[in-house]
């Protein structure tokens, strides 16, 4: 690994920019910086999402993985032009979406976050990955990327999609089904 940092703060982002890890520097809120920043808070949530599970939950394992690529997605927008995500983890990704969803009825009515506080977890993981991926989509309006990524982070939704649901189903917890007429006045 390069060079580590001893001291944490270096002043060299006080005039409103940032280093990319190729050398270059890029204002803060340019959008390759949103894409690394969505992807660092996405796997943010994903860590509190492992912290709600019980010790052994075989979720754990999956997901720390998906921690590992997100990691590696915020260093591929760190050097433009890098491909780390590739079509295995897509695959990866889908072989374990279909795995969950195996199980679970079939979709009836559209589902509200929440029904247990993992289940709801997830749901704000998922609605992050969602975001995540339309400043992914904005960034390729720009600039180049790999459109890899921006598949992966459309499979990731899915996923944790599927895994609320099969959060909110397990130890007996409840879906929570939107009703259109609850939501008149």
């Amino acid at each position: 690994m390069g060079n580590r940092l001893s001291k944490i703060y270096t002043r060299t982002g006080d005039d409103g920019s940032t280093g990319l890890a190729d050398g270059n520097r890029i204002a803060k809120n340019a959008q390759r910086v949103e894409a690394m920043g969505m992807a660092d808070e996405l796997n943010c949530h994903i860590g509190i999402l492992v912290e709600t599970l019980a010790a052994g939950d075989a979720l754990t394992d999956m997901l720390r993985r998906i921690q590992h690529h997100l990691f590696d997605l915020g260093g591929e927008f760190a050097i433009p032009g890098s491909r780390v995500i590739g079509d295995d983890h897509i695959t990866w990704l889908e072989g374990v979406l279909d795995q969950y969803n195996e199980d679970l009825p079939p979709l009836k009515n559209f589902i509200l976050p929440g029904g247990s506080p993992a289940a709801a977890q997830c749901h704000l993981a998922r609605a992050v990955c969602r975001r995540t991926e339309r400043v992914v989509v904005a960034l390729g309006h720009e600039d180049s990327i790999n459109t890899a990524s921006r598949h992966y982070l459309n499979r990731l939704s899915d996923l944790l999609f599927v895994v609320a649901r099969v959060l909110a189903r397990r130890d007996g917890a409840q879906e929570i089904l939107w009703e259109q007429k609850k939501s008149g006045l």
